[in-house]
């Protein structure tokens, strides 16, 4: 299986960037400046209970500065180890939808002005996707390759409820729909570990999307940041984290059952060392993955294994 993906049991974002664009591709994370609807009371002010004060972007630009400086500045360290590529301009902090669509134009039009973009990432939540935006998001897949990033965490509802999603399954569908109706890809975040979640409940939710049409999928693994809400829940206990087998067994399992076309952008989030409490082991990053690549092998496992749609 290995030679349909370049060496790997999976689908890989580097693998899949490089065949669809001829070389390496790479992702400049930005920061435009916009807020979020379950931060602003909209939905609620505490947020999602894991989400860091940067909304998740906490590797991504300085929203002081503009798009096209923090684009440059970027690119410019990237330079120093990897000397040329394209790159994928990722709106990743907060919600990139959440802005009047003529303030969404200006900054999306800005990022794709610079050199060798081949594309736009737009992570947002699904009840941020009003039909002016998708009409600005198929003007713009009709010029350049556009993906955006849905955060589900989970399928479980009692789960929903406890992490402050602040939306249901059917808001997530309908975006998955709307999107797709139009042509643009879909790429879901996952995370493994959340609060009162068993493994047999992290599995389901792979169940659940590898039935949808997304064309893309991020697992994460819940990690304890200082100053979020989720603190609260671990002083009182009522958390468990799991540990690196536990994580690389499910990753394991869940490639298998996604249906081969979907591309897995990431097998395992960051979070930065000074705000990180728990799990430390999540910070040996390379070591987690090249884990689960001997798991995979030593169990003869790979993407689509135990999706029914496939055939060899």
């Amino acid at each position: 299986m290995q030679d349909i993906w370049g060496g790997k049991r999976y689908n890989s974002l580097n693998y899949f960037l490089r065949n669809k664009f001829g070389e390496k591709v790479f992702k400049i994370s930005l920061d435009a400046g916009f807020s979020c609807p379950n931060r602003d009371g909209t939905i609620s002010t505490g947020g999602c209970i894991f989400c860091s004060a940067r909304g998740s972007g906490d590797f991504a630009g300085n929203r002081k500065f503009s798009i096209s400086s923090q684009f440059k500045d970027i690119k410019a360290m990237m330079n120093k180890k990897w000397a040329k590529g394209k790159y994928i301009a990722y709106f990743q902090a907060y919600t990139n939808t959440y802005a009047p669509v003529e303030v969404l134009k200006k900054l999306y039009e800005e990022a794709l002005g610079e050199e060798n973009v081949v594309g736009i990432a737009i992570a947002t939540r699904p009840d941020c996707l009003n039909d002016e935006v998708i009409s600005l998001l198929e003007e713009i897949n009709k010029k350049t390759y556009v993906w955006v990033e849905l955060g589900l965490q989970t399928s479980k509802d009692a789960t929903a409820k406890i992490i402050n999603r602040g939306y249901n399954l059917e808001t997530f569908e309908k975006a998955i729909f709307k999107l797709r109706s139009k042509g643009i890809d879909v790429v879901i975040h996952t995370i493994f570990g959340l609060p009162k979640e068993n493994e047999e409940d992290m599995l389901n939710t792979i169940r659940y999307v590898s039935n949808l049409d997304i064309q893309g999928i991020k697992f994460h693994l819940l990690h304890l940041m200082k100053d979020t809400p989720l603190v609260k829940l671990y002083e009182r206990g009522d958390l468990k984290f799991l540990t690196m087998d536990n994580y690389v067994d499910l990753i394991a399992q869940s490639i298998a059952m996604l249906p081969r076309n979907v591309v897995i952008h990431r097998l395992t989030g960051d979070a930065p060392r000074d705000l990180l409490i728990e799990p430390m082991w999540s910070l040996k990053k390379w070591e987690v993955l090249n884990t689960i690549d001997s798991y995979l092998e030593k169990e003869n496992l790979y993407q689509g294994l135990y999706h029914s749609t496939n055939s060899l």
